[in-house]
């Protein structure tokens, strides 16, 4: 055995043993399996592997199920097999359909069976204007009644109507009417599709034969969206499930250990988002790999199961999907996408990916079987321990289809036997630019497969498990030694997340672009308000994507699509950047943003070049802050949520850092005369800045200085990370001290106004502080929200601090804001 690969062996199990050791306490609110981009990320949101199935961030199931056989007896250590919903009046989310609808008030009787409906339209539902509809009806002047829906269905009797549900997406308000009774009025929206039981006045109405269901919608503002059905839920027979003893998450890996009987399975999930490798980082294969031994001394026949559902591929699970199967250099390959195939067609926030193809690939060794198909089935026949049913091709609804993988673990004892396979996605296209399709940065070489490149990625998958885990373990140390232990579990939990939020995508140029979506919140893409508190993590670990953050947005403005003289909201809706598409600007916000965040990548750089490439457009900027920024209008900020604010006081220190940040890169280019022009208004600003906002021991919420108000002035920060000494040391001391004696059970409220906060303006808070201890006081509440939080879903970043229940917001890219304190850090040892 050669010197080096011992040397590896044994930096890869110390990295290993640290991760172990310092595994953290944490419990996560959900768990990371699978997170590359805002369309290939799967979570689970429960603390036991089988107590739900995995899902997408946005909540809907994208199952992943793996079952263990030893010596004969199988058990369920991944995912739970979801309800799926039998129709007997299908909604459009499983199946086509088509209903008699008007946007003109009907006759009265227009509920009942033998209503006369001939001269209503037949099309084909759901109605509205979101990307799911299938026919359109807006919300307008020329449509106030909303719209009126009938549909007929048979109804054979033999299922118990208590049993059945309503499955209903709706738009604004929606009564809904079976058989001429109503059965339900609803007001209000929803953004997906609920179950709830069929109420009792439904079931007296339901007959066996013919049935009519009828229903009005009226949205009288923002989107219009209706569809209701009626489902019988079908759920699968128990199985025994393996013990699980134990969980960790660490940056780039989940691992999982159970009991199985005799034996031990290690389940490790391992999405190598390695920041200094962007060609590795931008690849969307996560591998999985099975560890199984012996604990009782004796050998055991053990073989594994693994399946993925085709709801991977899909928006939703009744859309036709189709599978393959194939084979490259060493290894075997299945990939499953959607019939239609409409790239780029969907736009939105609450949506999952159906075009391209998911990938499930093994290496080519004896005992393994890869088979596509129905998941029942093919699980059926492992349970049966019998071969999987041979199949190349096979199509139908999602819901239905899957990827299986049968490997033989051989016998096993006491030493362990390691097998692994590779979760894949090639999406095409990934976004549109200005009206052209841009590829993923991995598929920028348009001869470039993604069976070319899982053999790439299979030949490094024991480097990138060494590197993955030694780069945990020292991310985890420095984050511990920069801000404490709760910190660093913070900063593990927050790292999948806030780069799975964003697409690597290659530029028309050939630069990097570095879109973000945001998630759960309004689906804008590049959003500069959400790159500002998301950047920390990439100006630490690679420039070139912080840098990837904002070159759209200068992009925008000098193509002269964007004619104002502050920087856009947003370049468009996920995954279409076509142009700005939020209602409303944020000047101050955005024109601070931009110039600060362009000043801490060229200090990074340690060179101007960047800020050179863009000057005329940043000098453009700083004349609107200087006009407009230090005593804001009424306008929103990035915490739009809270609404507006006029003369926002963390509004008007941003801007003033941002003009300082202007002379700090006018320095670095060697202008020194405009450098002291910019540096000394700053600093004048700041002093009036005092005097304008002071309210006694803290500084107020806006300059009208409302009695008792108070905010987090975050936006401080900047003038500690990168020196520009604008504000007196005295302000960030004193709000500090105001901050530590209003501090909620679950963090610190981000203003007066309500008792709300977000997380990552609480670490760009705590950053403020001159001592660990009072750091270590603020971040202490986020871990115990981030611990105790009863909402299960992947981080929320907004939260109620006095009881952890999540507000809004979740799967957010602004998690990356968790790293100031390891920025500052970096920063301070290098001036």
């Amino acid at each position: 055995m050669c010197s080096s690969f011992v040397s590896r062996l044994f930096l890869f199990l110390t990295a290993l043993a640290l991760v172990s050791a310092q595994a953290q306490t944490l419990r996560p609110p959900a768990y990371p399996l699978v997170t590359h981009d805002p369309y290939f990320s799967l979570w689970s949101t429960t603390d036991k592997l089988t107590d739900s199935p995995t899902r997408h961030w946005t909540g809907r199931p994208q199952s992943l199920e793996g079952l263990i056989r030893v010596d004969g007896k199988a058990y369920q250590f991944l995912g739970a097999v979801p309800t799926t919903y039998q129709p007997i009046l299908p909604t459009g989310e499983s199946k086509p359909y088509t209903a008699l609808y008007t946007l003109t008030k009907p006759a009265d009787g227009w509920e009942k069976p033998d209503f006369d409906a001939r001269s209503w339209q037949s099309a084909p539902g759901p109605f509205g204007d979101t990307p799911d509809a299938r026919t359109a009806w807006r919300n307008s002047q020329t449509h106030k009644e909303g719209i009126y829906v009938r549909r007929e269905f048979t109804y054979d009797g033999k299922t118990d109507p208590a049993k059945l549900l309503l499955a209903l997406n709706h738009d604004d308000d929606v009564t809904i009417y079976l058989n001429g009774t109503r059965i339900l009025n609803k007001p209000g929206y929803i953004s997906e599709y609920i179950y709830l039981p069929l109420p009792a006045e439904a079931r007296q109405a339901l007959r066996p034969g013919k049935n009519v269901l009828a229903l009005h919608c009226v949205s009288p503002g923002g989107g219009s969206f209706v569809d209701v059905g009626i489902v019988n839920p079908v759920t699968s027979t128990a199985l025994a499930t393996a013990n699980q003893t134990g969980v960790t998450v660490s940056a780039t890996q989940t691992a999982y250990t159970f009991e199985a009987g005799p034996v031990n399975l290690r389940l490790n999930f391992l999405s190598p988002l390695l920041l200094d490798e962007l060609e590795v980082a931008a690849r969307p294969v996560t591998y999985v790999t099975f560890e199984t031994s012996a604990r009782d001394g004796k050998s055991h026949t053990v073989q594994v199961f693994f399946g993925a559902s085709a709801t991977v591929a899909t928006n939703t699970p009744g859309q036709d999907v189709i599978t393959d199967a194939g084979r490259t250099a060493g290894l075997r390959w299945l990939n499953v996408g959607t019939q239609q195939q409409p790239v780029l067609q969907k736009k939105g926030d609450n949506i999952r990916i159906d075009w391209g193809y998911a990938y499930l690939a093994v290496p080519e060794q004896a005992g393994t079987q890869l088979t596509p198909g129905s998941l029942a089935t093919l699980k059926a026949a492992f349970l049966k321990q019998g071969p999987l049913p041979a199949g190349q091709k096979t199509s139908g609804p999602a819901q239905e289809q899957g990827l299986a993988l049968s490997l033989s673990m051989g016998s096993v004892g006491a030493a362990p036997v390691r097998k692994h396979l590779l979760l894949a996605y090639d999406d095409l296209y990934s976004v549109q630019y200005f009206g052209k399709n841009l590829r993923a940065w991995w598929r920028r070489d348009e001869t470039m497969t993604m069976p070319r490149l899982l053999e790439t990625a299979e030949k490094e998958y024991a480097r990138l498990q060494q590197k993955s885990s030694t780069f945990d373990a020292q991310l985890l140390a420095d984050a511990q030694k920069s801000g404490g232990k709760a910190y660093a579990d913070l900063c593990v939990l927050a790292y999948r997340q806030a780069i799975a939020a964003h697409k690597i995508v290659a530029g028309p140029k050939g630069d990097v672009l570095f879109f973000s979506k945001e998630n759960f919140s309004n689906g804008s893409i590049g959003t500069v308000d959400v790159t500002y508190p998301s950047a920390p993590l990439f100006l630490l670990y690679n420039n070139e994507l912080a840098k990837g953050l904002l070159r759209f947005i200068f992009d925008y403005s000098e193509s002269g699509n964007w004619k104002k003289d502050f920087p856009a909201h947003d370049v468009g809706t996920y995954p279409l950047a076509n142009g700005q598409t939020y209602g409303e600007d944020m000047p101050v916000e955005e024109a601070g943003n931009m110039m600060i965040l362009t000043a801490a990548s060229v200090q990074i750089d340690g060179k101007p070049d960047f800020a050179r490439e863009h000057w005329p457009t940043l000098t453009k900027w700083v004349g609107f802050l200087k006009r407009d920024g230090f005593d804001p209008a009424n306008q929103l900020c990035t915490d739009d949520f809270a609404g507006h604010l006029a003369r926002n006081a963390n509004l008007s220190a941003k801007a003033i850092v941002g003009i300082a940040c202007y002379g700090k890169m006018a320095r670095m280019l060697g202008d020194e005369k405009t450098a002291d022009e910019h540096q000394a208004l700053a600093r004048e600003l700041a002093r009036r800045w005092m005097q304008m906002d002071a309210d006694g021991d803290h500084y107020a919420l806006t300059f009208d200085k409302t009695p008792g108000s108070w905010s987090q002035k975050y936006n401080i920060v900047w003038d500690k990370l990168l020196g520009l000494d604008v504000f007196p040391t005295e302000v960030a001391r004193k709000e500090v001290a105001f901050y530590l004696k209003n501090q909620q059970p679950y963090g610190l409220p981000l203003d007066s106004r309500r008792t709300y906060t977000k997380s990552d303006w609480i670490m760009w808070t705590a950053t403020m502080a001159d001592s660990n201890t009072d750091f270590q006081a603020l971040i202490d509440p986020i871990w115990k929200f981030a611990n105790e939080t009863p909402t299960r879903v992947p981080l929320s970043d907004w939260h109620e601090t006095t009881n952890a229940k999540q507000v809004g917001f979740q799967a957010r890219s602004v998690v990356g804001g968790y790293y100031i304190k390891l920025l500052a850090d970096r920063l301070a040892a290098g001036r």
